[in-house]
């Protein structure tokens, strides 16, 4: 049998490879600092540590897909969110 540390270590493993396999979108993945904000959801929720995970304000996707479609160049949303932020607007208004 094996012994309790090692059973979560290897059932961690499998949820992990399993997330990856069945809940990612692959190419059409949202994304933020990093890019991909549901693996580092995923990675926060299997870690335990929901506090430090930020997912941008559904406002700030929006802006950034009308923003990439005006001057045709990719924005991350990092940037969006803190431009959005420099002109005055405010997460949760």
């Amino acid at each position: 049998m094996y012994s309790n540390s090692k059973y979560v270590m290897k059932l961690r493993t499998r949820i992990r490879i399993r997330i990856r396999k069945t809940l990612t979108m692959g190419r059409k993945s949202v994304k933020l600092r990093t890019e991909d904000v549901i693996t580092q959801f995923y990675k926060h929720v299997l870690d335990g540590n929901l506090e430090n995970l930020h997912i941008p304000h559904s406002d700030v996707f929006y802006v950034r897909e009308a923003v990439q479609n005006y001057y045709g160049k990719p924005f991350t949303l990092e940037h969006v969110e803190w431009a959005m932020k420099m002109e005055g607007w405010k997460d949760g208004d």
